[in-house]
């Protein structure tokens, strides 16, 4: 008994058995299945959604790498750096020594990602693409990383302010709804983007949902061939990006004759976390504003 207690002490000194004892099986958005012999104890992210997802999920202490814009929380910003979403710096990857690294199937690069897995790093791909996948993504990370108490608390607070605003809001009367990414090049989203979610969220009408790229480039024609009700615009900080205002030169267009040209800081609404209810409630806000002006 003794010699079986005393090589069980060696084992969980050494990291041969995790804290629960038990191996972790979570199927990523890819649909492979991520086998950990335990919790994850070293992650290293690769894209600063993912890693604002850890730290609400409760895995912040387990971060020891993360890219370049891994601004939140606050704590995030204290994170070693490996780089950009694009331009992951393998070595320094390599260097913090994980035991799972979390990517961005849309932001990162697959040869960065190949590259791990053939030296034996487990990546698990996080794709969110509708408003639920958020509380799915706090759900499978606390489970990788041994957390899932605060993840799953996380998750149900997140489930209950979105139904709230469903409740609210999805069946509003329809406003047809213009999302600008950026305006040089011109750009959007499709129907298959988180953000259409949010628009439909609020009772609102992607007017570019069946376009097949997630986020296409279009011209200006487009915009006033589609005709919006509402253009909201994301810019790239907190201000409000001056070149939304280019759009008022179209008199006729109705998001322009009716003042309805509105904008929502990137980070609420662009990021795959449980900030994009706040972006939610402010789009919401704003598109019952344009249902006031008919």
């Amino acid at each position: 008994m003794q010699q079986t207690l005393l090589a069980f002490g060696l084992m969980l000194a050494a990291g041969l058995i995790g804290a629960a004892g038990a191996a972790v099986d979570v199927t990523d958005d890819q649909g492979q299945n991520i086998r950990l012999a335990q919790p994850a104890r070293r992650i290293v992210s690769l894209a600063p959604h993912v890693t604002e997802l850890l730290y609400a999920a409760g895995a912040g202490d387990k971060v020891v790498g993360v890219v370049q814009y891994s601004d939140y929380p606050e704590a995030a910003k204290k994170v070693a750096r490996v780089g950009g979403y694009t331009s992951v710096d393998m070595e320094k990857v390599v260097a913090l020594k994980p035991d799972l690294v979390l990517a961005w199937k849309s932001g990162n690069r697959d040869a960065h990602l190949d590259k791990l897995r053939g030296l034996g790093i487990p990546v698990f791909i996080n794709e969110p693409r509708k408003i639920e996948d958020v509380a799915r993504s706090l759900s499978q990370l606390g489970k990788l990383a041994g957390t899932e108490a605060v993840a799953e608390a996380a998750a149900k607070a997140f489930r209950e302010r979105h139904a709230a605003l469903q409740a609210r809001y999805s069946s509003r009367p329809k406003v047809r709804t213009f999302y600008e990414i950026w305006n040089r090049p011109l750009m959007t989203i499709n129907g298959e983007h988180l953000i259409s979610d949010v628009i439909r969220l609020c009772g609102g009408e992607n007017v570019f949902a069946r376009l097949p790229v997630l986020a296409p480039t279009i011209d200006t024609e487009a915009v006033l061939a589609a005709a919006p009700e509402v253009i909201v615009a994301s810019g790239m900080g907190e201000a409000r990006p001056e070149w939304l205002d280019d759009w008022r030169q179209w008199t006729k267009l109705q998001a322009v004759s009716r003042g309805n040209l509105f904008f929502i800081p990137p980070d609420q609404i662009q990021r795959h976390t449980p900030r994009i209810l706040d972006g939610a409630e402010r789009l919401c806000g704003q598109l019952e504003e344009a249902r006031s002006r008919r």
